[in-house]
Order: structure tokens, then sequence, then C-alpha cells
């Protein structure tokens, strides 16, 4: 159960979280991977997965949404939030992510715990390009399917985000990529940025944000060491194994546009 830090063929501990969010942080491990919330939040500051691609079992999706039982309701961000809008439950860890092996169909019923989903704008959670493509751009380039990747994701829980119905809606998502290629431990990070279609109010009316002429959201390829900047989570193992280029790393954030933007 949970994330393994010994999943790839290099030792990747769980990053840990900052020391001023260490007494709010809760851990809670699942099939595959593992959720740290924020109960003063009540979102993830982090998740966990570990992805055997050569063991991914296909299974019906199912959408049963529900609070998980081992932690009382209040620390959650459940149904109340998304009812009535234009928000879409995002998933953190992609629902097909854990699920592979013998525990495939638990490991897809346990993504479908609010703990594991962050409110995101309808476009971004069911576009298919540059964010949700971007672990089977990782798999493809690694000559996946007989693959294994960690990957970690959640919202940038930032003092700019919107309050809403009790929360922060976040306004920033960030990922982390990591592999091991020649022996080498790799990794590669990126940011998504959904400020340019959260609005609060058109949220509330159930209107979608008019979509922007490039793209509604944007996704960047940015240094593992800014996530951790930005975070504040501790992840030097993947700063270390970060893909870009040192000199790269001083640059501007660039914007993708394309998956072939994507440096790996």
């Amino acid at each position: 159960m949970g994330y393994s830090p010994d999943f790839l063929d290099a030792d990747l501990p769980l990053p840990t979280v900052p020391a001023e969010a260490q007494a709010t942080a809760v851990p809670l491990d699942y099939t595959h991977f593992t959720v740290i919330l924020d109960r003063d939040r009540r979102l993830a500051r982090l998740t966990a997965v570990n992805i055997d691609g050569a063991a991914l079992v296909d299974v019906p999706r199912g959408d049963d949404w529900r609070l998980d039982e081992r932690i009382p309701a209040e620390w959650q961000a459940g149904p109340e939030v998304y009812s009535r809008n234009d928000l879409d439950r995002g998933h953190l860890v992609r629902r097909r992510d854990p699920v592979w092996g013998e525990d495939a169909r638990q490991a897809n019923s346990d993504t479908f715990h609010y703990t594991n989903a962050a409110p995101q704008a309808s476009g971004f959670n069911q576009s298919e390009e540059l964010w949700v493509g971007l672990e089977d751009h990782v798999l493809e380039y690694a000559d996946a399917h007989d693959q294994r990747i960690s990957v970690f994701t959640a919202p940038v829980l930032g003092a700019d985000d919107l309050p809403y119905r009790g929360i922060l809606v976040p306004l920033r998502f960030f990922k982390i990529a990591a592999w091991v290629r020649d022996g080498e431990l790799r990794a590669a990070g990126f940011v998504l940025d959904q400020s340019p279609v959260i609005d609060v109010d058109e949220i509330e009316q159930g209107v979608a944000a008019e979509v922007p002429d490039l793209g509604p959201f944007r996704t960047f390829q940015v240094p593992v060491a800014d996530i951790a900047e930005l975070t504040g989570l501790g992840l030097d193992r993947l700063v270390e194994a970060d893909v870009l280029p040192p000199a790269v790393r001083a640059e501007p954030w660039r914007e993708l546009t394309a998956a072939g933007d994507i440096r790996l």
C-alpha cells in the first residue's frame, strides 16, 4: 500500500512537506499511491504514485467519489465544493496510473477519494493535451509500456488562491515525473496555470470562462528547483535529477505549445 520509495531502480524517498506545514500534514496511503493532505487547506500538498507500465490493467472507470472515512470530513473538500458550478473534481493521481497488478480494481476505486481531488476549471480537467498527457509523453520517451515511473502532483497552495465555499481554489498545479534511464534517475518538472479561466463569480453561476485563443491553460516545463521553491517541499533528489541543463534552468519559464516542446 502507498507510494514505494524503492519502486524505481534508484532510491527516491517521499518528498517532505515544509516545516511550517508539518503540523497540518496528514499522510494517507492508498493502493500504489500516497496523498499528503493539508487538513487546514483541505487539499493535497503532495500526491505520489508508482506506475508500472508493463502491468497496467484496463478496468471500468466508475465515478464513486467519496470522503475518506479514516479522517474527519471537515478536513476534506467534499461534494459541497463541486455542486452546481463549473468546477470539476480533478484527479491529482490520474485514475489509470495506479491501476496495475493484482490490486488494479482497488487502486481504481481508491483514486475516487476527495483527498485525491482538487477543484479545476472544466476545460483544464478534460483536456487531453499538454497537462493530462504529460505522463504518457514521458512513458513514450522512456520506451514505455514496460517502463516504471513515479509521478508527484499537487496544487501549489498559494496565498493568492481564490476563496470559494470555505476553501481556496488553487491557481497553479505542479507535476514532476521521475524515471531511470541508462542507470540514472531523471526527472522533469511542469507547472500549469489555470488562472486565465478561473473566475469565482462565473464558477458560481455555472458559466465556463471564455477560452483564450492560444488554449485555456498555460503549461510550462520548469526547473524542479523552482517547484521546490514554490511549494516548500523537500525535492532535493529530484532537483539533482532534473533533465533541464543548468543553463536552461537559469532562463525564464518557457511556455509549452506542443508535446515536441518538452525537453526530456
